[in-house]
C-alpha cells in the first residue's frame, strides 16, 4: 500500500513539474498588455510604414476574403488538423483591433498570443513574425487602426479535437516554438539584456552573420520574418512543424497539393546562378528570362513583392542567392565514363502504350505553343526541354497546371502575361498523366512517370 502511495506522489510531482515547465515555457519574454490605449495619434509617416510592411508580409492576402472588405478576416485556411479562420484588423472595436493596444499587438506577433491571452494557431505564421522588431510591429498597428472598421465577426475555428483545445497548442509551442531574438530592419540580431537568446540553432548561425553586407542583412530580415518564406517552402512534420528555421529545402503545401520548391537546390529553385538583375525581375514582375512563378508564388508576387521598393527586393535577392546549396548540381553528362557505381540507377521509362498516348496528345493539345521539340518561344511560352519545373521529383505543380491553367500574376511590369488554359474538363486523369509522362522524359529531360493516381489526387483536392 505504501509503496502504490509513494509511486502516486512521484507521479503527480513528474505531472506537476511537467505542467510547471510547459507553462514556464510558454509565458517567457511575454510583454506588459496592462497599458490603456494610447489616445496620442501615430505619425503619417510611421503609418505610410505600417501600409508598407503590411504588403511585405502579404497581411491581406489571408485577412481579406473574395470580395469582403480588406483586412475585414474570414478567409478559411485548411489544415490537416481542420480549418482555421483568418481574424478581423480592422479598427473596429467589437471585432478587430479597435479595442487592442500596441503591446497587444506585439504579443500576437512576437509570443503568438491575443489580446486575451488566447494561443494563436500558427496557421497565423507568428513563428516567423516573432523575429520582427517592436518598431515595425508598432508601425503595422499604426497602420491597421486606419484601416475603416468592419463589423463582420471573427469566424470560429473548425478544428478536430484534441487540435481544438488551447492545451494542445501549450505542448505544441512547448516542442516548436519559442520567442526568438528579434532582428533590426538590417537583419542583425537585436540586442535585449533581459532577454536570454531562445532562437533556434540554424536561425543563430545565420542572424549571426555580422561579416555579411548590410544588402544581405535586410534580405534574411525580410526571408526569415515578415515574409516567412519558410511558411511555404519547409517540410513540415506530423503536427505541422518545421524542423528548423530558416528551412526553404522545399515542401508540400498543406491541403493545396502545391509543391514550393527547394530554394537551395540546383535541381529545384536555387537561384545561386542567377544575377541580381533576374531574382529582383522574377520578385517584381513574377517573370524573368530563366523562370515565372505560378500557382501560389503568383500570389504572393501579386499581392506582396510587386510593391516592395528595389533596395529590398535586391537585399532579397542577394540572400536567396546566397542561400547554401543542400543538394549537388544535377549532371548533364550521359557517357558511360560519367557513371559510376555510386550513381542513381537510371529512370524506367514509361511504358510504350503510356509513351504512344502522351506524344499523341501533346502534339495535339501542347506543341502549338510549345513547339514540336518543347522550345518554348521566349517571352510567351515556356520551354518545357531542360526545365527544372517539369523534372522535379514532385509531379503536383504539372498536374496542377494541366487541370487548372497555369498564370502568372499581372504586375505592373508584366500588365498582361501569357497563361495557359485549363484541361480539366477536356483531359481525364490517363491522359494528364500521359502526357506529362512525356514532357518529363523527352527530349533529354529524365523524370519518373506520372500515374493515374498521382492525378486523380490532385484532381480531388483541386477548388478551382
Amino acid at each position: 500500500m505504501r509503496r502504490s502511495l509513494k509511486f502516486l506522489l512521484l507521479a503527480l510531482l513528474a505531472l506537476t513539474g511537467t505542467a510547471a515547465g510547459v507553462w514556464a515555457l510558454n509565458v517567457r519574454d511575454e510583454p506588459d498588455v496592462s497599458e490603456p490605449v494610447s489616445a496620442a495619434a501615430p505619425e503619417a509617416s510611421q503609418i505610410a510604414r505600417g501600409a508598407y510592411l503590411a504588403r511585405a508580409g502579404n497581411c491581406m492576402a489571408c485577412h481579406t476574403t473574395r470580395g469582403g472588405a480588406a483586412y475585414a478576416g474570414g478567409r478559411a485556411i485548411d489544415t490537416p488538423f481542420g480549418t482555421v479562420y483568418s481574424s478581423n484588423l480592422t479598427s473596429d472595436a467589437a471585432n478587430g483591433l479597435g479595442a487592442w493596444t500596441a503591446e497587444h499587438f506585439w504579443q500576437a506577433l512576437h509570443n503568438g498570443k491575443s489580446k486575451n491571452g488566447r494561443l494563436l494557431y500558427p496557421a497565423f505564421p507568428y513563428t516567423n513574425y516573432t523575429q520582427v522588431t517592436r518598431a515595425d510591429s508598432d508601425a503595422l498597428y499604426a497602420f491597421l487602426r486606419t484601416v475603416p472598421p468592419a463589423t463582420q465577426p471573427n469566424t470560429p475555428h473548425a478544428l478536430r479535437w484534441p487540435y481544438s483545445s488551447q492545451a494542445a497548442l501549450w505542448v505544441w509551442r512547448t516542442l516548436y516554438f519559442s520567442p526568438g531574438d528579434t532582428m533590426s530592419p538590417e537583419g542583425k540580431t537585436a540586442s535585449n539584456p533581459a532577454q536570454k537568446s531562445t532562437a533556434k540553432p540554424a536561425a543563430e548561425s545565420a542572424l549571426a552573420a555580422t561579416q555579411k553586407s548590410a544588402s544581405w542583412q535586410r534580405g534574411a530580415y525580410l526571408v526569415q520574418g515578415l515574409g516567412h518564406c519558410s511558411a511555404c517552402h519547409a517540410a513540415r512534420n506530423a503536427l505541422g512543424a518545421t524542423d528548423k528555421q530558416p528551412d526553404l529545402a522545399g515542401g508540400l503545401i498543406p491541403m493545396q497539393n502545391w509543391y514550393a520548391p527547394s530554394l537551395t537546390s540546383r535541381s529545384e529553385a536555387s537561384v545561386a546562378d542567377w544575377n541580381i538583375a533576374q531574382i529582383v525581375a522574377l520578385l517584381k514582375t513574377g517573370v524573368a528570362p530563366r523562370g515565372a512563378v505560378l500557382g501560389p508564388m503568383a500570389e504572393v508576387v501579386l499581392g506582396s513583392t510587386q510593391h516592395l521598393n528595389g533596395d529590398d527586393l535586391t537585399a532579397m535577392a542577394v540572400y536567396l542567392k546566397d542561400l547554401p546549396l543542400t543538394h549537388a548540381a544535377p549532371t548533364t553528362t550521359t557517357t558511360a565514363a560519367a557513371q559510376s557505381s555510386k550513381s542513381p540507377p537510371a529512370l524506367a521509362p514509361a511504358p510504350a502504350s503510356v509513351a504512344d498516348r502522351g506524344a499523341k496528345l501533346y502534339e495535339q493539345h501542347c506543341a502549338q505553343c510549345h513547339g514540336d521539340q518543347g522550345a518554348g518561344v521566349a517571352g510567351a511560352y515556356p520551354a518545357l526541354a531542360g526545365n527544372r519545373a517539369v523534372t522535379l521529383s514532385q509531379s503536383a505543380n504539372l498536374t496542377q497546371i494541366v487541370i487548372n491553367g497555369g498564370f502568372a500574376p499581372a504586375t505592373a511590369g508584366n500588365p498582361r502575361p501569357f497563361g495557359m488554359p485549363p484541361y480539366k474538363l477536356v483531359l481525364d486523369d490517363r491522359d494528364i498523366a500521359a502526357v506529362l509522362t512525356h514532357i518529363r522524359q523527352t527530349w533529354g529531360n529524365s523524370a519518373a512517370q506520372v500515374t493515374e493516381l498521382e492525378v486523380n489526387r490532385v484532381r480531388a483536392t483541386s477548388t478551382n
